[in-house]
């Protein structure tokens, strides 16, 4: 992270980096250190649940910005094959820099602020590597810069010196593909004492797992299941043997079920004309962890079929969304013997400093815990905000929402308080917002249902009936205001912009609600034709309410049942004006707002503008010089 080099207080080296082989020759602790390294694992996953330790090597680097000394140590945790097998250490914003400077007290400084958040130089808290809110600080020329800003800065301020430039790196980690439990796919090995590993004979493939397998938690069932192992013998020498237990991780099955989905019945391949015509697949919507990791597996397996000849696309999928993750507060407490213990949203509440933000947290509920039973009032820690997880018990159940406010209620709420690519700070007080407004939809179908409307919504039916209808000024404007909206709804949906969608629907309602010239012409079908049209277009979001009051209104008799009704098309026509608003300026200044014929040429519209009330009122009897006229928009006399 360039944008924390400012904040870096020691650098480490991997065991085998030649500067930790140098400084060993004459420090014996640091020589056997090293070779205590190399009795550890050397993979990510092992050094990933060793503990974290290091010897400094009594060595100095000059820091490629500032020039100061920067004291070289040697770190267990540091790999040789990534990148240089150096790392700076940052341990304000890094949390195993940070773990590992509050073991060897080496200095921690902050050069990340994000806004109204605390920082403790004893604990580490997630936002401490929050790239998306945080402001840099302590860092001379670069402070006060965004993420962005300050990864380009330092990167230009390293290229003038000399000293480094942008660059992206890749690599690809080993993929392990067995697991020790039961639901995976069967790995078609056979264990043989003189053989060793042998494949499964193709003619006793597929090897299929036992379906009265329970697992207990007390290991892989697997191992102790006497039907899945019995008469098993080796391929080769036909001598008894034992059955690979292991079992592929469910990745390898999700890495190309779609491609199944395409020949769901096809007994005869894999994957044939139906993969042919439905692949590559249009669109692809997952969180970022699928991203990294489904993605990228079935990329992969993309290809191997590819290879083997199987299916023709290169890449499996034309699209790609990656759908933000969901956030909410974070509250754990530290045991007696070092654990930590999280506690549930609703059993905390927060304590508040002067300014009114969160700088602690306290039960509100007894709750139990590593020591015990915790009594009400017990102080927590508050940890921020993070990502919804169950380890850290801040996860919300849709089902309580569901039975408190209706699953229209929980899928509109998700849909409307943020776009679907950002990250989502759940608020349960904001869900009341996404009810009451559902319950306005239903109030006002209700209002409709109790009208007699059947003649109106047979003419919604066809667009050749409705333009045999008679619409009313009044009529006309709203449906220009439900038109003017579902256009920008459809393009919307498309580009699966679904909070405003759901804007659009408020919208919608709100012209529905303020039509009041029920006895113009053509209102009930412009009423009725705008409600059907609304519940079109809240159905994907709220399928159950949108249903039920297209049933009721008998929309269904014309149109067919809300799944099967055609999505509603713009009516250029009631996009055309009759007469439009504009603003009314005198010597520039604004003073109001005409109407006028929406044809009206440069000389009507001056005309309107002159006998307007307030032209007459701010030009007290004085004759105008000029008249300006912008198209559209606005005109401006001059006196």
């Amino acid at each position: 992270r360039a944008d924390t080099i400012m904040g870096v207080t020691f650098c480490a080296v991997a065991p085998e980096h030649p500067l930790a082989a140098h400084a060993a020759k004459t420090n014996p602790t640091l020589k056997a250190f090293i070779e205590e390294c190399k009795s550890g694992g050397t993979t990510e996953a092992e050094l990933a649940t060793q503990e974290k330790k290091g010897v400094p090597t009594g060595l100095f680097v000059a820091h490629p910005l500032t020039g100061l000394p920067v004291e070289v140590w040697v770190g267990n945790y540091v790999l040789i094959g990534y990148g240089d097998g150096a790392v700076m250490g940052v341990p304000a914003h890094d949390e195993r820099d940070f773990a590992f400077a509050l073991k060897y007290g080496i200095e921690i400084k902050q050069v990340v602020l994000v806004d109204g958040e605390h920082f403790d130089y004893h604990q580490w808290h997630d936002w401490y590597a929050d790239k998306q809110r945080g402001v840099t600080i302590n860092s001379d020329n670069f402070s006060g810069l965004s993420y962005k800003d300050a990864v380009a800065a330092v990167a230009h301020a390293l290229a003038q010196k000399g000293l480094g430039e942008l660059k992206t790196t890749w690599r690809l980690r080993d993929w392990g593909v067995s697991r020790q439990r039961y639901w995976g796919t069967p790995i078609p090995i056979i264990h043989c004492d003189e053989h060793g590993a042998v494949p499964v004979p193709e003619k006793d493939l597929p090897v299929v797992l036992p379906a009265d397998c329970v697992p207990d938690g007390s290991g892989n069932p697997l191992h102790k299941h006497e039907g899945f192992h019995a008469g098993v013998t080796c391929p080769v020498c036909g001598k008894a043997a034992r059955r690979e237990t292991d079992t592929m991780d469910t990745f390898v099955d999700s890495s190309w079920y779609f491609m199944r989905y395409c020949d769901p019945k096809n007994a005869d391949a894999m994957v044939a004309e139906g993969a042919d015509y439905w692949m590559p697949m249009d669109q692809y919507i997952g969180g970022i962890e699928h991203a990294i990791l489904h993605l990228l597996y079935a990329r992969f397996w993309t290809k191997v079929m590819r290879d083997l000849g199987l299916v023709k696309v290169d890449e499996p999928f034309t699209k790609l969304l990656t759908q933000g993750m969901v956030l909410n507060h974070i509250y754990s407490r530290r045991t007696a013997k070092g654990g930590k213990d999280y506690f549930w949203p609703h059993d905390v509440e927060h304590v508040l400093g002067d300014d009114g933000k969160i700088i602690g947290a306290k039960l509100k509920n007894e709750a139990t815990s590593g020591d015990g039973l915790l009594p009400v009032g017990t102080p927590i820690d508050y940890e921020g905000v993070g990502t919804m997880s169950k380890s850290k018990n801040n996860g919300v159940d849709p089902q309580d929402l569901i039975e408190k406010y209706g699953a229209d209620t929980a899928r509109l709420y998700t849909m409307f308080t943020a776009p679907p690519e950002a990250t989502l700070e759940w608020n349960d007080a904001a869900v009341e917002g996404s009810y009451r407004f559902l319950r306005r939809v239903w109030n006002f179908g209700v209002k409709l249902s109790a009208m007699d409307m059947g003649a109106a919504t047979a003419s919604v039916a066809s667009a050749s009936s409705l333009k045999d209808v008679e619409f009313g000024k009044e009529a006309k404007t709203l449906r220009l205001e439900i038109h003017t909206v579902l256009k920008q709804v459809d393009y919307d949906y498309q580009r699966m912009q679904y909070n405003t969608v759901v804007s659009g629907a408020m919208k919608m309602i709100n012209a529905l609600e303020d039509f009041k010239a029920l006895e113009c012409a053509g209102a009930q079908v412009a009423l009725i034709e705008g409600f059907g049209i609304l519940l079109r277009c809240l159905y994907p979001a709220t399928p159950h309410v949108a249903h039920s009051l297209w049933s009721q209104l008998g929309y269904a008799g014309h149109l067919g049942d809300l799944l099967d009704a055609p999505w509603p098309q713009v009516d250029p026509d009631a996009l055309v004006q009759d007469e439009i608003e504009l603003m009314l300026q005198v010597n520039g200044k604004l003073r109001g707002s005409i109407h006028v014929p929406a044809q009206a040429d440069k000389a009507e519209i001056e005309r309107i503008a002159l006998a307007s009330e307030a032209f007459i009122a701010q030009a007290a009897g004085a004759a105008p010089k000029r008249v300006i006229v912008v198209p559209g928009r606005l005109v401006n006399v001059v006196v």
